[in-house]
């Protein structure tokens, strides 16, 4: 929140201050005009012009008890007047006594329809103050003072966002070094050194405790590239897809079906995979893609049934579905199934963060495709779509 400090300062960074006060003085005639910040205990000036020895300064400050801007703060409503001792209002007003002036005028500045202060003008002379003229010049100028203020403020909170998007900036770059580096780094050597006991003579025990080390290691890698793919998509922006015409497309799916079937030697996979057109792809992505569909469709399908995969090149679209037989995905959680963390959410007792689907939805999105869902009793399908080129 802005003190009584950042309001005189931002009062003296509008330009056109000094320049009221000056057409304020030069076409009333009066020798003193000051924008003052008021609040329910203090006035504080923000910007003068003395030329009658007041003896006010930016910053300094009066009693509020002491001033007619206190009343004009409660009632919000301009003071005028033209000579103290012909006022019925004002002629035994302490104020006017106390600092010794004859004409006065004040009028209110409003920022946000919130009272802020007054722009207001005094002399030890009468003045013609209390006509049109005068009061709307003063009005206008108290609305040019508020909307400077207004600008000023947006400014600044425009620096501080940018600051902070930068700052944030910083912190994802951050972060995702941390994931890529920090961690992978540390599982890498302990894979290795995984690798090298297991060529070493062993007991049954022992190898297999060295196989579950191995498989324990290959999901943290899992998980970490989930994770690092959630850091890039939500906090860098989206992914980034390099597009290139891959003719073998075909043969990189096609190969993932073969790596799938090696670690699920009990189940089922079809594969119908035809490309008779280039397609313009992140062929990387797309396999990504393609490896968290085929994994989701073998976890949570029916052991009892195949896992489908189809492909096709036709009428300017690349498809990919993948489909599974089993419990039909209930329409609540079908609305919310592609936001991350949903399918965690879902299956608590599932393994994984409950990303893969996220990370399949941002990689269609970076293509400028379409991930879509349908369930039923009979089957699961999960399909992706893009333009060819």
């Amino acid at each position: 929140m802005a003190t009584i400090a950042d309001d005189v300062a931002a009062v003296a960074r509008i330009d056109v201050a000094a320049t009221i006060l000056e057409v304020v003085c030069r076409t009333t005639g009066m020798g003193f005009a000051a924008i003052a910040r008021v609040t329910e205990d203090r006035w504080v000036a923000c910007a003068v012009r003395d030329e009658i020895a007041f003896g006010l300064v930016p910053g300094s400050e009066l009693q509020i008890q002491t001033t007619i801007c206190n009343e004009i703060r409660q009632s919000g409503q301009a003071v005028v007047i033209d000579e103290v001792a012909a006022d019925n209002l004002f002629n035994a007003h302490h104020t006017p006594a106390m600092y010794g002036f004859q004409s006065y005028i004040s009028v209110p500045i409003r920022r946000n329809g919130a009272f802020f202060g007054t722009l207001c003008a005094i002399d030890p002379k009468p003045a013609k103050l209390n006509n049109p003229a005068t009061i709307g010049m003063f009005n206008l100028f108290a609305d040019l003072i508020a909307q400077h203020l207004d600008k000023e403020q947006r400014l600044v909170e425009s620096e501080a966002a940018l600051l902070s998007a930068r700052e944030g900036a910083e912190l994802r770059e951050q972060f995702i070094a941390v994931l890529g580096h920090d961690l992978r780094n540390p599982l890498a050597s302990i894979q290795a050194g995984c690798r090298l006991i297991s060529r070493t003579e062993l007991s049954d025990k022992a190898v297999s405790l060295v196989g579950l080390m191995l498989s324990s290691v290959d999901r943290m890698a899992g998980l970490i590239d989930d994770v690092l793919d959630f850091a890039r998509a939500r906090l860098g922006g989206g992914f980034e897809v390099e597009f290139r015409r891959d003719p073998a497309l075909a043969t990189a799916l096609n190969q993932a079906v073969e790596e799938v079937r090696l670690s699920h030697s009990d189940r089922e996979i079809t594969a119908d995979i035809v490309l008779t057109a280039p397609v313009s792809c992140d062929t990387g992505r797309v396999v990504q893609l393609f490896s968290n569909l085929l994994g989701n469709a073998l976890s949570h399908g029916s052991d009892l049934a195949p896992v489908s995969v189809r492909a096709r090149t036709q009428d300017g679209l690349f498809s990919l579905g993948v489909a599974n037989a089993g419990e039909r995905i209930e329409p609540e959680t079908l609305e919310r199934l592609f936001q991350p963390f949903s399918r965690a959410s879902a299956h608590p007792h599932q393994k994984g963060l409950g990303l893969g689907l996220y990370i399949c939805a941002e990689i269609a999105r970076a293509h400028g495709g379409d991930l879509t869902v349908t369930s039923t009793d009979e089957e699961t399908r999960f399909t992706f779509t893009m333009p060819l080129a």
